[in-house]
C-alpha cells in the first residue's frame, strides 16, 4: 500500500514549536482512520518542505499534504509541479490565500480528509526567474510590507497585524515608476505595486485579483496606482471589505508571459515569501502543471 505523506510546519500562523507532535499525532489518526498509510514530517528551516516532499515523491507516495501558510504550500507545491503526485492543503498560516480560494476547510480533520478523497484535478503554476509561486507574486509595497510582517520580531499575525504593518508603511514608501509588458501590451505607469496573480486574494480575505483563476492559462496583472493617501485609503477599505465596486486606481491585464521593468531596486515576494530585491520580474505561467485535491471545484471570484 502507497503512503501518504504529511508535511508539517509546526510554527505556521504564530504557533509554538511544542505544538507539533499534537498535529503530528492528529495528521497520523486522521489518515489511518481513512485506511491509509501516513509519514509524518516536521519542517526544521525554510526550503525543508520542498526537500521533505522531493523525498517523498521519490519514494512512491500517493498524495503530499502540507499542512502550513502559503510559504509552506509554496515549497511542498514547487516541488510536485510538472509530477503525477497531487497536494493536499491544511491551512494553517497567517494568510492562506489560495487555501481560502479552494475552499480548503480550516479544520485539519476535515482538510485532510477531503485531500484523501476529493477527486485530483490541475491547476497553473507561475514562474519568476526559477522560482514558482501557485498564487500571488509581486513588487513594491505588498513586497516591503510582507518583509516587515515576516520578521521574527514581528509579533502581530493575521489580518490585524496585516493591516497595523501596511498603515505604518504608507507614510514613509514612495510609488515607483513601471514599464509593464503583458503579451506585448506595454503600458507605463506610477503605482505603489505591481501584482503578478494565479491566485485571487493575498490571504486573510483581501481580494486583490478579481476574477482571476488558478485553472485558467493566464496571469492576472493588477497595478495599484493610487494618486493620494487619500486615494488609497478609499482603496484599501474597498479591498479589506471585498467591496464589488470596479475602482479606477486598479488598473488590470492578463497574459501568459508578464515583464514588470523599473528604474531602481524594488523589493520582490512571492507567494507572501520576500525573495531578493531587483529591478522587476519576468513571470510567465505553467498551465495544468500541479495536481490538487480539494474539496470542491475550484471557485472563481464573481
Amino acid at each position: 500500500m502507497s503512503s501518504v505523506a504529511i508535511i508539517i510546519n509546526p510554527i505556521s500562523g504564530g504557533a509554538r514549536a511544542d505544538t507539533a507532535p499534537a498535529r503530528a499525532q492528529l495528521a497520523i489518526d486522521t489518515v489511518e482512520r481513512h485506511g491509509d498509510r501516513p509519514e509524518v514530517f516536521i519542517t526544521e528551516r525554510r526550503g525543508h518542505a520542498r526537500e521533505l516532499a522531493a523525498g517523498a515523491v521519490n519514494r512512491g507516495v500517493r498524495l503530499v499534504i502540507a499542512w502550513g501558510g502559503d510559504g509552506t504550500i509554496n515549497e511542498v507545491a514547487s516541488a510536485l509541479a510538472f509530477g503525477e503526485v497531487p497536494l493536499g492543503i491544511v491551512p494553517a498560516g497567517s494568510g492562506n490565500g489560495l487555501a481560502t480560494e479552494l475552499h480548503v476547510s480550516r479544520r485539519p480533520e476535515r482538510a485532510i480528509a477531503a485531500a484523501l478523497r476529493a477527486d485530483a484535478r490541475l491547476i497553473d503554476v507561475g514562474e519568476i526567474e526559477g522560482k514558482r509561486f501557485v498564487n500571488v507574486a509581486g513588487v513594491g509595497f505588498d513586497a516591503h510590507v510582507a518583509a516587515l510582517f515576516n520578521r521574527p520580531d514581528n509579533r502581530r499575525r493575521g489580518a490585524r497585524g496585516y493591516v497595523m504593518l501596511t498603515a505604518r508603511s504608507l507614510f514613509s514608501y514612495r510609488p515607483r515608476q513601471y514599464v509593464i509588458d503583458a503579451n506585448g501590451k506595454r503600458v507605463t505607469v506610477r503605482a505603489l505595486l505591481v501584482v503578478v496573480a494565479n491566485g485571487t486574494e493575498f490571504g486573510n480575505r483581501i481580494l486583490i485579483a478579481r476574477g482571476a483563476r488558478v485553472d485558467d492559462g493566464l496571469l492576472d496583472v493588477v497595478v495599484v496606482a493610487p494618486r493620494t493617501l487619500r486615494d488609497w485609503i478609499r482603496l484599501a477599505w474597498r479591498v479589506f471589505r471585498r467591496d464589488r465596486t470596479q475602482d479606477s486606481q486598479l488598473e488590470r491585464f492578463c497574459g501568459r508571459r508578464i515583464l514588470v521593468e523599473t528604474d531602481r531596486i524594488v523589493p520582490r515576494q512571492i507567494d507572501g515569501e520576500v525573495i531578493d530585491d531587483g529591478r522587476g520580474l519576468d513571470a510567465r505561467i505553467e498551465p495544468g502543471a500541479l495536481v490538487i485535491r480539494v474539496p470542491q471545484q475550484v471557485a472563481t471570484a464573481a
